[in-house]
């Protein structure tokens, strides 16, 4: 059993509270958040212990890892200090807003041999996951153009937005790392974006909606379509084209069935109101992926680097809509 310490119990940190709880091979041993009550009440439904205080949870020994799902500017102050006190460690996205912080943290704990996941959830999402096994194995030819659409019901919350660096780093950047997963390295990126209100475009404000051209560096395609308003519901496909042909995951809705009345044809349910119902066991199978990458002592993936290649495509993104221009990556 991999006793797994939790710092956030925020609304991802819950996630994770219920994901490491209910799975068979990890236990929930302690919640750590600044905010004592909300630490308390978290810990209390899964018979954890509840802190604030950081170095309590990385001082006991019979932790053997950690999940980050605190703010963004809390992580690598966390990821250095769960290294350096030798817990594996899974980091929810992004690692950090600057480059450079992320450059200076990996040079800090690079010689301890830190076993780092970042948590690029939809890479474990059984669909994705399917469509990209497939494109490997060669059943549409030579993957040619990928088009992700990923588009949110509603903007998140402000408390939450003030930290969360904007729609690129925040949220375009799971689409960054899709998009690598398929493709592997990115050498350029154009991006728009609208801004949201009467703010300033991405890069110097906030956006409502951006697209996102990018070119792998073996001259592959992918386009990205994000949205923070999506009137109904949470809209998340994607579409592998190749020289043979092409593969499709669709939006999900709680069951398969379809009405055909004289009010209608092929009716069905809303979609997945959210992440926390569309990825649910994607997030299932990234925590189990994890135990077994720590038990096994296999180095994790998606890892450091992944998150820092993110990132910059995220950089490269609000540069694109800056200055208009196409940026070059690498």
């Amino acid at each position: 059993m991999l006793d797994i310490a939790l710092f956030g119990s925020g609304r991802i940190g819950r996630v994770h509270a219920e994901t490491i709880a209910s799975a068979s091979r990890t236990r929930l041993s302690w919640v750590c958040d600044p905010l004592p009550d909300a630490a308390d009440r978290l810990a209390g439904r899964y018979g954890a212990k509840a802190t604030r205080d950081a170095g309590e949870v990385l001082a006991d020994g019979t932790v053997d890892a950690v999940v980050i799902a605190s703010p963004t500017p809390t992580h690598l102050e966390l990821i250095t200090a769960a290294t350096a006190a030798g817990k594996a460690v899974l980091c929810e996205k992004p690692v950090d807003l600057d480059l450079e912080r992320v450059d200076a943290c990996w040079e800090r704990i690079a010689d301890s041999g830190p076993r780092v996941m970042i948590g690029f959830n939809r890479r474990f999402d059984p669909a994705f996951a399917e469509i990209r096994a497939r494109v490997a194995a060669g059943e549409i030819g030579r993957l040619e153009h990928l088009v992700i659409t990923s588009r949110d019901p509603e903007p998140p919350p402000a408390d939450y937005a003030r930290d969360a660096g904007g729609i690129f780093r925040d949220m375009t950047i799971h689409d960054f790392d899709t998009a690598r997963f398929f493709l592997g390295d990115i050498a350029e990126v154009h991006a728009m974006a609208v801004p949201a209100g009467a703010g300033e475009p991405e890069g110097d404000g906030e956006a409502d909606h951006a697209v996102v051209t990018l070119r792998s560096a073996d001259g592959r395609l992918c386009q990205i379509a994000n949205s923070r308003r999506c009137a109904f519901g949470y809209d998340q496909r994607i579409e592998a084209f190749g020289t043979a042909g092409m593969l499709q995951a669709a939006n999900r809705t709680p069951t398969g069935v379809r009405a055909y009345t004289a009010a209608g044809v092929e009716t069905a349910a809303p979609y997945l109101r959210f992440f926390l119902e569309r990825y649910r066991e994607a997030y299932r199978r990234e925590l189990e992926y994890f135990a077994e990458a720590v038990e096994s002592g296999v180095p994790p993936s998606p890892g450091y680097a992944d998150g820092r290649a993110a990132l910059a495509l995220a950089e490269a993104a609000r540069e694109s809509v800056r200055t208009g221009r196409t940026v070059t990556v690498g």
